[in-house]
Parts: structure tokens; C-alpha cells; sequence
């Protein structure tokens, strides 16, 4: 039996997801990993964040979604090293928390934010594929977890009102922990995951390493990409933007690559004879030149490249020129 050829995450969340008919799948991703038993996605929210241009393949591909609930989710693959990542997640999940009032909107007014990073390099240090990062208000003597009950936020004043209305408001929480309107973080290790598939969240997470999908799988989210994601059902001016997409992500591991090598060499070269130690620099110098040419001429910004590289803007610039 032929596999099946389903496309990357990455590209769908870009390029399919923002579909309506397709929320199904966004939906399903975000109740196996967020453990929620039903999620429906509202609309897809317009942000700085959300970037659909074709040249943007390298750095961030992510999608701010409202569900019926008004929570807020932002869901954001990371593909290659960034300097500064967890702040950048801190940035977002803020931006998320601020976009959603007026200026004099009353704060009640502010819905829960929840940011999924899938991360596809190394990050971090951890024997985890998954980890979660919740604010909790803890106490410094008793050390029990501070709880809140919204009737009693209530002012006098509007107690009082509601009282002479005859009026029951309503509450988003009955009791909740303090900390439960802070935005809440999902980190995705893809490169963590070696596991034997059993679960449902083992299958999505087979999927958005090596785009495989079990032909018999009712994972939620899953089932609608099986027929969704398909390669051959793009269209012939897809499926060469796609083949351009990997090409460009293959580009990057190698100048990763490139980047480490150097490293390792100029690490040697400290403890040998400086002849042959600036020779090695030399020829390594010239694959990073080499490597920046196909960066540079596949679409990339010198900025990006230096990033990538981790290089200055003005040793890029300097190799461009040369």
C-alpha cells in the first residue's frame, strides 16, 4: 500500500487552518494537548503576529484563534533557533491579554489567553516532549494556593444594585484559583518525541514530527486533516510553493549546521598552531559565505541570516559584498 503524503503542520496552520471548514482540526489539536473536551473555534483573529506573506518561511508560522468561550488561543511553531524565545512567548501572550480591551473598557472584560509554542529544534533542557507553565499565588507561611470567589469582588455599591434590581448576575468562575485568568503555556518539544503511539496526544505528536497519520485514527483534529492534508489535493501552484517551503527549511538546518561547525573549528583552532588553525577558519569561512549566497538569494533577510548564524549584520553584509 502507498504512504500517504500529508503536508507539515507548519504549512497548514499558515495556509489551511485560517479556513473556516477547516477549524475542525485546530479544534482537535487544542483539546487533545490542552486536554479540554470540546473546543469551537469562533474566528481567527488578525494580529502583528499573524503573517501571511509567501516569503515568510523561516522565522515564526502561528495562528491567534477566539473559541465560542471568547478564550483566546495562540498557537506558534517555532522551526529554528531564536535568540530570546521564552521572552518573545512572554510578548505574545501579553500583547493577546492587552488587544482584547479599549481604552476604558472595564478589565472584566479580559478572557483567558492560552500560547502553544511547537518548538522544532532542540530547546531547552528537559526529558519532556510537553511542559505546561501555569502563575499560581501561593502562600510565603501557610503555603496554601490563594482562591477567589467573584461575588466577592463585588462592590458594595453593586451589590446593593443588583439587590434592589432583583437581578443574579452571572460569572465567568463561581471559585478559582487567583491565578487562573493568567495567560497559561504549552510547550511542544518536537524533537523530544520517541515514543511508541498509544495515545492520542502520541499521534498528533507523530504527526507533527514526521507528518504520518494513522489510517484507521479517530484522534480529534486528526481525522478531519487525514482527508484535509493531503498533497495531491493542493492544487499544482501549491504543491510548488510547498516543495519551496521545505527547501527553504532544509537551507536553514545547513546553515545551522554550517554554524555549529564553525564553532567547533574556531574551538580547535585556539589550542594549535596558528598556520594551520587559520587555514581551517579560512575554508570555513568560505562554506558560511556559500552558505549565506543561498540564503540570501532563496528570499531570506540579511537580518535573519545573521540571526540564523548568529553572526553580525555587518559580517553578512561584509561576506555578501566580497
Amino acid at each position: 500500500m502507498n504512504k500517504i503524503n500529508y503536508v507539515r503542520f507548519d504549512w497548514a496552520i499558515k495556509k489551511l487552518l485560517r479556513d473556516k471548514a477547516n477549524y475542525g482540526i485546530l479544534e482537535g489539536f487544542i483539546e487533545v494537548f490542552l486536554e479540554k473536551k470540546e473546543c469551537k473555534i469562533l474566528e481567527i483573529l488578525e494580529s502583528e503576529s499573524n503573517n501571511t506573506f509567501e516569503d515568510d518561511k523561516f522565522n515564526r508560522v502561528d495562528i491567534k484563534a477566539k473559541s465560542a468561550e471568547e478564550e483566546i488561543f495562540i498557537v506558534e511553531i517555532q522551526l529554528t533557533r531564536y535568540v530570546n524565545y521564552m521572552e518573545r512567548v512572554l510578548f505574545g501572550a501579553s500583547k493577546a491579554v492587552t488587544e482584547q480591551l479599549k481604552e476604558g473598557d472595564d478589565y472584566g472584560k479580559i478572557h483567558k489567553v492560552y500560547s502553544i509554542s511547537i518548538v522544532y529544534y532542540d530547546f531547552g533542557i528537559g526529558k519532556d516532549y510537553l511542559y505546561v507553565g501555569n502563575t499560581k499565588f501561593v502562600g510565603v507561611h501557610c503555603n496554601d494556593e490563594l482562591l477567589i470567589s467573584e461575588k466577592e469582588e463585588l462592590t458594595l455599591f453593586e451589590k446593593e444594585q443588583d439587590k434592589l434590581k432583583g437581578k443574579e448576575r452571572k460569572f465567568k468562575y463561581n471559585r478559582h484559583n487567583a491565578g487562573e485568568i493568567m495567560p497559561t503555556y504549552y510547550m511542544i518539544r518536537v524533537n523530544s518525541f520517541d515514543e511508541e503511539i498509544k495515545t492520542a496526544m502520541d499521534e498528533w505528536m507523530e504527526f507533527l514530527k514526521n507528518s504520518e497519520i494513522k489510517s484507521s485514527t479517530q484522534v480529534p483534529g486528526l481525522i478531519e486533516a487525514k482527508e484535509v492534508m493531503k498533497f495531491e489535493r493542493m492544487t499544482k501552484e501549491e504543491q510548488d510553493a510547498y516543495i519551496r517551503h521545505l527547501d527553504a527549511i532544509a537551507n536553514e538546518k545547513e546553515a545551522i549546521l554550517t554554524a555549529e561547525i564553525r564553532g567547533k573549528i574556531e574551538g580547535r583552532a585556539e589550542g594549535r598552531a596558528e598556520g594551520r588553525a587559520e587555514g581551517e577558519i579560512i575554508g570555513i569561512e568560505k562554506q558560511i559565505k556559500k552558505t549565506i549566497f543561498q540564503l540570501k538569494k532563496s528570499g531570506m533577510t540579511i537580518e535573519t541570516i545573521a540571526t540564523i548564524l548568529e553572526l553580525p549584520i555587518q559580517d553578512v553584509e561584509r561576506l555578501l559584498k566580497e
